[in-house]
């Protein structure tokens, strides 16, 4: 067809779909007045009316079928048929109301499941940063669990000094913009000045001045950040997050040109970032500020990390320009870490051999830092299969409805062929019943998944303040629901419509009241599926809770219930080395006169807070070490009490106590796997070491104690070798950034109670004592020492509730769908059981019959589910704690729950056939 023919057929196409009646009338006048005219020709060459009438009919060859000719060159019958099909589908969803709210319940709890998950899955995983052109970002480094500060080589760099980043920035023309971050937003305490008690704990990020420009952002009030605003010279200006603002401080625009005090550092905030940023890292609590980086050095610190060109703590990312190659930007970016690194003078000769073997790998930030995602992508891989399964589990159960409905129809549908139906025309309505059916399940499912989706949050985040995800359902989200549904509709609606559609009219007709069915196995497959798929999902949800189990009721080390942490950050308040002492004596002090307070102290860690600081060191005794056994063993300051506070057993020697002062012989307690890995075969006690690997200072520290191993980072790993000594004992070492690095180390992080009773329920009085001590000192965390634990266990709750959910879901459909296909069979053979029973069967032979089928069903999808099982074990090996698959009680526990299950649904049917009348069924029909 010539395209101006196309565009002059255009209007008759749609007037033809939205005034049909009318161009049908048209239509209709048009042929008939040409039958007219064909007929007054042949009355005119000498034929009668009714002759001449004839021929015209005739020749036209019928004026029906002239109409559906002139119809399909409209092109729009498809379209009419559809909407014709949609009005009759739901004539039936409106005549059948009880199978449409089950069908629709069913598919809403698989879709809505799914569009939960997919909400997730889309905001940690596949959600770009909300920036300009996020596609060309990239990140220099790619170890997402690297963090925060560090010293020395990497291996694969990912954390970059602030000398490093200058070289790279002014000496990769690749990047037109490259911007540096710090690797963790610290928690500050955030003032406005002149406003009382206007003092609250947040969140901050030292970046350097083109942070902004880098990602391309615009303020909605005041200006960004600026190059010119991360130089020393420069009075220290801040720039406030959209969500700060909006929330603490009503949108207020008098906050540009304010006066902040940061910690206890004066800044000016001079913009507010646009909306919906939440920085270059999706996590809980981002950032409420950002700062030049220059303004570290004004912090309240010994250690000042924008001076230091040998520690690292900040991340990059670049802006590539178009056309350059991600290979070869990578090779000269590694060619520039290690050119940088031999200028160096703080590298001793060891790590100058290793020079050569420091790489940078790139990747793309398009998301940002990825740290969240790597950390739940097994989680929320598994439970994206889960979902889909369920969906499946769903589809069967639905599936079967509709083939139990279409059987119990077939002579409408016999009837429908014998008038000239098409079999691809039959198929094609039922396609589109079970798609309306899945749309309405899809819109029930969307409402379940914004609360699930809630839920989940809740579950994901326990213990955060804020969470840049959001519930509510989005574009993408939208799109995925409609695809979904329109998936699922055709999914399970065209099995069913086909073996329906073969239906042979004669057969049917003939033998209207024959009890014969063409779709038992139909049937009998989906319900194998079903419980094959509930057996699989029942087993990876008993795994993972007893993962979980096996995870919170390990051997720690430290007893959590009664505990109370306290987080606290002495810069806040402006605190310096020389103050420590008088306030670490007032701290233990106070706390331990208040009432129901057993035992109090304090530390630089707390277990199972996640965070690890380590230093090399030198044994004295251990000559193999000191030839080069690298090995950086984790370092805790602790005051005394502390491990009869946490609940840390000793072992042998003694513990830390009050008499390890500053002035006293500088000593150590090592945990059981510090004392097996540096002194191997020895005994311990009275062993020295020295810290940060310095030969001369070997003897400074003499062991006196032992206790168990106790885990404070990770709880599925070991627990780390660690030594623990007491605040104030300061090797002087002859270069001064060394000592300095040591007095950092001077200042608590934690305050531990050990308290009778709940101890949440001294969190108010926790409050008092540090308020009475100094009003600057807020408390930045409380929470019980068993809340902190759990806290680790954020995603693993996460997976276990929603596979436990999951699996009882599964498990309900399996149970409904084979029901149904024994009750259906029962209905359907009520007329043989009704002669069998006339010609002598007993009930219970019958009973037993239909038990037997019921449990054949059921034992076969067992069989198969647990071959599932086991893959999906596999699958879920990373998830999995404590548990191997050689443990087979739990999917013999799953499949017995299966198994009873099946023998519940197939007794209630079984049971009923018991009762029933020959005489009665004989005449059933």
């Amino acid at each position: 067809m010539r395209p101006e023919h196309w565009l002059y057929t255009i209007p008759l196409r749609l007037r033809s779909l939205f005034h049909r009646r009318q161009v049908d009338q048209e239509l209709d006048d048009e042929l008939r007045d040409h039958v007219e005219r064909k007929t007054d020709e042949y009355v005119a060459k000498g034929m009668s009316p009714q002759e001449a009438r004839r021929q015209a009919f005739l020749e036209m060859g019928g004026i029906e079928q002239r109409k559906e000719e002139c119809r399909d060159t409209r092109r729009v019958n498809w379209l009419q048929d559809l909407l014709q099909d949609l009005r009759f589908g739901l004539r039936m969803l409106r005549k059948s109301p009880g199978f449409a709210v089950v069908a629709i319940l069913t598919l809403a709890l698989g879709i809505g499941a799914n569009t939960a998950i997919f909400t997730l899955v889309n905001a940690v995983m596949l959600q770009s940063l909300p920036v300009r052109n996020p596609s060309e970002l990239y990140r220099l480094g790619n170890d997402n669990f690297k963090c925060c500060v560090m010293s020395g080589l990497e291996g694969r760099y990912t954390l970059f000094s602030k000398a490093l980043y200058d070289q790279l920035r002014d000496n990769t023309p690749e990047f037109s913009e490259l911007t540096a971050f710090q690797a963790r937003a610290d928690a500050i305490s955030l003032r406005r000045n002149g406003v009382q008690g206007d003092s609250r704990v947040g969140h901050a990020e030292y970046v350097s001045g083109n942070y902004f420009q880098t990602f391309g952002l615009s303020p909605v009030l005041g200006r960004l950040l600026s190059p010119a605003d991360d130089t020393p010279a420069v009075p220290p200006v801040a720039v406030m997050s959209h969500r700060a603002w909006h929330d603490f401080y009503g949108s207020d625009p008098s906050i540009i040109g304010s006066a902040f005090t940061v910690n206890t550092v004066s800044f000016t905030i001079v913009g507010v970032a646009p909306a919906g940023f939440y920085g270059d890292t999706l996590r809980s609590d981002p950032p409420d500020i950002w700062m030049p980086i220059a303004t570290e050095r004004l912090e309240n610190k010994t250690v000042v990390e924008v001076n230091r060109p040998d520690v690292q703590w900040l991340f990059l990312i670049g802006r590539m320009k178009p056309g350059e190659r991600v290979s070869q930007v990578q090779a000269h970016v590694t060619t520039e870490v290690q050119q940088w690194l031999s200028s160096q003078a703080f590298l001793n000769a060891e790590d100058r051999r290793d020079i050569s073997k420091q790489i940078v790998i790139l990747e793309s930030a398009a998301g940002g830092v990825d740290s969240l995602r790597e950390s739940y992508q097994n989680g929320l891989l598994v439970l994206t299969i889960t979902s889909g399964l369920v969906l499946l589990i769903a589809c069967a159960n639905v599936a079967s409805l509709l083939l139990a409905r279409a059987m119990s129809s077939r002579l409408q549908t016999a009837v429908r062929i014998a008038l000239g139906a098409t079999r691809g025309r039959l198929v094609r309505q039922m396609v589109t019943e079970g798609v309306l059916l899945a749309l309405f399940g899809g819109a029930a499912g969307l409402l379940l998944a914004f609360g699930g989706t809630r839920a989940l949050l809740l579950v994901a985040f326990r213990g955060a303040h804020y969470v840049p995800i959001g519930a509510s359902p989005s574009l993408p989200i939208l799109a995925f629901t409609l695809a979904i549904s329109v998936l699922t509709g055709v999914v399970f609606a065209t099995a069913p419509a086909w073996i329906s559609s073969q239906t042979i009219p004669n057969e049917a007709l003939r033998n209207a009241r024959s009890t014969r069915d063409r779709s038992p196995f139909a049937r009998k497959s989906l319900v194998v599926l079903q419980t094959a798929l509930s057996l699989a999902l029942l087993a990876g949800a008993g795994l993972l809770v007893e993962t979980l189990n096996n995870l919170e009721h390990q051997k720690w080390g430290f007893v959590t219930n009664g505990r109370l942490i306290v987080r606290v950050d002495l810069s806040l308040a402006g605190y310096t080395p020389g103050r420590l002492p008088q306030l670490y004596s007032q701290i233990e002090q106070r706390f331990e006169a208040l009432p129901g307070v057993l035992s109090a102290s304090y530390s630089t860690e707390s277990p199972m807070d996640g965070w690890n600081s380590g230093t090399w060191i030198t044994v004295a005794e251990n000559s193999e070490f000191n030839a080069g056994v690298a090995k950086s063993p984790s370092l805790l300051r602790v005051g005394p009490h502390y491990f009869q506070t946490v609940g840390t057993r000793l072992l042998r020697g003694r513990l830390i106590n009050e008499q390890d002062t500053a002035n006293s012989r500088f000593v150590a307690v090592v945990n059981e796997t510090f004392a097996r890995e540096f002194l191997p075969k020895q005994d311990p006690l009275g062993k020295t070491f020295g810290i940060l690997g310095d030969a001369s200072h070997s003897h400074d520290f003499e062991i006196i104690g032992v206790v168990e191993d106790a885990k404070y980072q990770n709880a599925r790993q070991p627990a780390y070798a660690t030594y623990f000594v007491p605040f104030f004992q300061d090797p002087i070492y002859q270069d001064a950034s060394t000592t300095s690095d040591m007095i950092s180390f001077d200042f608590i992080k934690y305050i531990e109670l050990d308290v009778a009773g709940d101890p949440n329920r001294m969190q108010s009085a926790v409050r008092e004592v540090l308020a009475n001590i100094d009003p600057n000192l807020v408390p930045l965390k409380i929470l019980s020492l068993a809340d902190q634990v759990s806290l680790n266990f954020n995603e693993e709750h996460l997976v276990e509730r929603l596979a436990v959910f999951y699996g009882l879901l599964a498990l309900a459909l399996a149970t409904i769908g084979l029901y149904g296909v024994i009750a259906y069979m029962v209905v359907r053979r009520t007329n043989e059981m009704g002669v069998r029973m006339a010609l002598g069967a007993q009930p219970w032979d019958i009973f037993r019959a239909v038990m037997r089928e019921g449990g054949l069903l059921t034992l076969i999808g067992i069989a198969i589910g647990l071959g599932m099982a086991v893959s999906l074990a596999r699958l879920m090996s990373t998830l999995l704690y404590g548990l191997a698959l050689t443990d087979v009680w739990i999917f013999a526990a799953a499949a017995a729950i299966l198994a009873a299950a099946g023998f519940a649904a197939s007794y209630i049917p079984a049971r009923r056939t018991m009762h029933v009348d020959p005489m009665v069924a004989l005449r059933y029909e």
